[in-house]
């Protein structure tokens, strides 16, 4: 990610903190640190297990030029899918949870790792989210494919 990319992702996700300027701040000084994020302003996020993530995500990068912002946890045991705010409440899916109004989550500066999560696809400071339709169907691409293959 380039410096005018990194300067605009950092400037879209710290602007739904209660204090976006103190989320900036911390980030300059320290660009492997975290910051905790409200989600259902901007965004919702999507939680997927990593063995069906890594798969959606292939998926949408067929179909996409580039899917919104996912994040990765630490080893990859769940991928976050940013997607319209309002989503994760009306998301019906066994094994994903919503983040979605009054929840928070923990975000590296962009670029960045902290302590194994990493931005698998960092946000671009457009605000592109991932159309939760396409999402759906790409979850469902996915989880027919590993069970043709008898993963799951």
């Amino acid at each position: 990610m380039t410096g005018t990319g990194t300067k605009a992702a950092v400037a879209w996700l710290a602007s739904v903190a209660p204090d976006p300027g103190a989320v900036r701040r911390e980030w300059a000084r320290n660009p492997q640190g975290m910051a905790l994020l409200p989600a259902g302003r901007r965004w919702d996020v999507l939680i997927v297990p990593g063995e069906l993530g890594h798969p959606t995500l292939d998926v949408l990068t067929r179909l996409l030029d580039r899917p919104g912002p996912v994040l990765a946890d630490f080893g990859e045991s769940r991928m976050g899918f940013f997607v319209p705010p309002g989503t994760a409440s009306r998301w019906v899916g066994t094994g994903i949870r919503g983040i979605g109004a009054g929840a928070w989550i923990v975000a590296p500066r962009p670029g960045s790792t902290v302590g194994g999560v990493r931005w698998l696809i960092p946000p671009d400071g457009s605000g592109a989210l991932t159309d939760a339709g396409l999402l759906e169907l790409a979850l469902h691409e996915a989880a027919a494919a590993r069970g043709a293959r008898g993963g799951g």
